[in-house]
This record gives structure tokens, C-alpha cells and sequence, in this order.
């Protein structure tokens, strides 16, 4: 599955974030559609995963050492504030007040589609992130794509 695309939601008194109909209908064909994981993101965000997308993050993270101080220091910060979700009849989520307090969120937010899952991120924190990063665009693009590349140059 392939997460993109930006949206603008609102979150209402209690918490709750509507998940945009074409997200849902992506997500309707895994194996638990009503089903979110949410956790800290980085940059100030969260983050929302499928069942399949939060487990195959969590078999990336047992592919690093178990004593290495930063897979245990990060294990324990993620998991320890990750939670469950489900979409209520709505197509809502409620975020946890610990995990909203810590983005920061107030009542405009964005979610942006990354790959395998959703960020979650305060409206405000979003556009300055975009104005800050969005000039560097080019630079980001070919440092990413020189890290991702294979010791034999393909």
C-alpha cells in the first residue's frame, strides 16, 4: 500500500481526526481496515500505521542489535507510547492526550501520505517545515537517493 498525498483536518473537542475517505478505502483491504497504530513521529509529528505497515517497522527495528543503546533507548520511547486506534463509524480516530500534547497539536492539522504510513502533524508545524525544507527540495532528493544507493553504484 502506498500512502501520499496531504490533508487539511480539523480535530474537534474530543480529539478526534477524520481519516480522508481515500485513505480509508486503501486501508480497507488489510487484514484489520478499522485498525491504527499511532506514535510519536519524528520532526514533531506522529504517526499512523496499519497492523502489516507497524509490524514490518518493528521487524526493520529487531534487524539492529538488541543491546545497541540507541535500538533499546528508541524501542523504549516508541513503543512505550504507541497505542491502538480504531476507526469509529465516522472514519475518526481519537489521538491519546500524551501522544497530542507531544506534537503539539491544536485544532488545524495535517495528515501527509509517506510511503507505508500517515503523518500527523499541527497545521502551524507543517508550513514551517515546508518553508524551511521545501527550498533544499533538490539537495534532499540527491542526498536521500545517494544513501539509498548499493555499495556497487546500481
Amino acid at each position: 500500500m502506498l500512502l501520499t498525498g496531504t490533508y487539511k483536518r480539523s480535530i474537534d473537542d474530543k480529539q478526534r481526526i477524520a481519516i480522508p475517505k481515500k485513505i480509508r478505502d486503501q486501508i480497507a483491504a488489510s487484514a484489520q481496515p478499522n485498525l491504527l497504530y499511532v506514535a510519536p513521529g519524528t520532526d514533531g509529528s506522529l504517526v499512523l500505521y496499519t497492523e502489516e505497515s507497524f509490524s514490518r517497522l518493528g521487524e526493520q527495528l529487531a534487524e539492529g542489535s538488541p543491546t545497541g543503546q540507541d535500538v533499546r533507548a528508541f524501542s523504549r520511547l516508541f513503543y512505550s507510547q504507541a497505542e491502538s486506534l480504531e476507526l469509529d463509524s465516522q472514519g475518526r480516530v481519537r489521538i491519546p492526550p500524551e501522544l497530542w500534547q507531544l506534537a503539539n497539536l491544536g485544532k488545524e492539522a495535517v495528515l501527509v501520505g509517506v510511503r507505508d504510513h500517515l503523518e500527523l502533524w499541527d497545521a502551524n508545524r507543517w508550513q514551517a517545515y515546508l518553508i524551511e525544507k521545501q527550498s533544499h527540495y533538490d539537495e534532499l532528493a540527491e542526498r536521500a537517493f545517494r544513501s539509498s544507493a548499493t555499495p556497487n553504484g546500481r
